[in-house]
């Protein structure tokens, strides 16, 4: 509605559109994250990583494509979304970087430990990373189905669920602090609650995940990580018991979730 005061056009605010109510900042990070998928630049790392699977590299001079990620050697499609997993070669549970991480030092001969102890983005450590992101690109849009058959496997989950819970640091953080509740946020992020499914593409079945913050491409082991630091915590080993644990809690949590992995984030 419309009325002249004193010659003066006013506007009834009554009048004004829904449409051009101010949107929330859920709905506007929404809308980003929605224009950001368009070229996520995370398909230059699965090109990558495909590449690598079948280059003959190392030592040895071999590829990975014998590589059990525990569909039998080779097999990729719908490994990701069975991981972590207790593997009898090994004798562990693995996720899929440290999976992958074995099966460089078995097939083509590198020193695990040593690329353990590189830095993320720096030397193989960046193979890893891309190796990770087309092998999760291979079982998009299927369901998390982890196991636990085995022991191993239900004794990582207790363990996970402990440290998710485990409060320290000098701020008196754990996991839990940030995703142990619904409807938390933290600034204008929305944090999910990891103690029980989130749903689609979200929390575990969402990395890796391109960051658009810093330009990089990051696996699960470099996520929780950061989580670590956040809490001030040492950075843990890579691919160490701890890390892999938490997948395990976060993965069996997430039970029929749809993955969007690789996905892009903020």
């Amino acid at each position: 509605m419309k009325k002249f005061v004193g010659g003066v056009l006013l506007w009834s605010a009554v009048c004004v559109p829904a449409v051009w109510a101010q949107k929330t900042a859920v709905q506007s990070i929404e809308e980003y994250r929605a224009m950001l998928q368009d070229g996520n630049p995370a398909d230059l790392f699965e090109a990558k990583g495909e590449d690598l699977w079948k280059q003959k590299r190392g030592p040895k001079a071999l590829t990975l494509e014998q590589c059990d990620l525990g569909k039998g050697p080779g097999v990729v499609k719908g490994a990701f979304t069975e991981l972590p997993r207790y593997f009898a070669d090994t004798k562990r549970v693995q996720d899929l970087e440290s999976r992958l991480l074995s099966c460089m030092e078995t097939l083509q001969g590198f020193n695990a430990a040593d690329i353990a102890k590189t830095a993320f983005d720096k030397g193989e450590q960046k193979t890893l990373t891309a190796l990770a992101t087309w092998i999760s690109a291979e079982s998009k849009g299927t369901k998390f189905n982890l196991s636990q058959a085995y022991p191993e496997e239900r004794s990582f989950y207790e363990v996970g669920k402990r440290l998710f819970f485990q409060r320290g640091g000098p701020h008196d953080f754990s996991c839990a602090s940030c995703h142990g509740q619904d409807e938390k946020r933290i600034r204008l992020q929305d944090l999910p609650n990891l103690t029980k499914n989130p749903g689609d593409g979200v929390g575990f079945a969402a990395w890796p995940a391109y960051r658009v913050s810093n330009g990089q491409m990051w696996g699960m082991q470099q996520r929780l990580n950061d989580c670590y630091r956040q809490q001030r915590f040492p950075y843990p080993g890579f691919g160490s018991d701890a890390t892999v644990a938490l997948a395990v809690y976060l993965g069996v949590n997430s039970q029929g979730s749809v993955s969007v992995a690789p996905a892009i984030k903020r």
